[in-house]
């Protein structure tokens, strides 16, 4: 992954370009990590080899997952990263383009690559926190006084 700091008056705006191979959720919050990254927001375009989606079943509060096998185009990528615990974790919805212009979409759960992901991030100078949520099962932003 290459990355280029675009802004750092107020908020601070990167542009990242994932290259063939890169997982694309480990390696965004590793570079949200290594630049303490904590309340940003992303948009990303480009190209997947495979990739994993999730439904989130309300009954059983689990994701069902979504496998894709095959080359997809990402249509639209957003989401954002927050503070979960210590730790900076996306949370990234997906649209993928498949060969016959049918598409899928879901929850981000896993990625690979190729040939290329063009991302913007963009971070804010105040952090966000996920906390447990006990009616859904999920860490969810909260927004308040923590």
């Amino acid at each position: 992954m290459r990355a280029k700091l675009l802004n750092d008056v107020g908020e601070r705006s990167f542009a990242l370009v994932l290259d063939a191979g890169d997982e694309v959720v480990s390696t965004l919050e590793a570079f949200a990590n290594e630049h303490s990254l904590t309340a940003s927001r992303i948009t990303a375009i480009g190209a997947f080899s495979s990739a994993t989606l999730g439904y989130f079943n309300w009954d059983t509060k689990e994701y069902e997952r979504i496998e894709i096998d095959e080359q997809v185009e990402v249509l639209s990528l957003v989401g954002d990263i927050a503070l979960q615990g210590p730790d900076a974790k996306l949370h990234a919805h997906v649209v993928l383009g498949r060969r016959d212009g049918s598409v899928r979409g879901g929850h981000l759960l896993w990625a690979a690559t190729r040939p290329t992901l063009e991302v913007v991030l963009t971070d804010s100078p105040a952090y966000l926190k996920r906390e447990f949520d006990p009616a859904s099962g999920l860490p969810l932003i909260k927004i308040g006084e923590s």
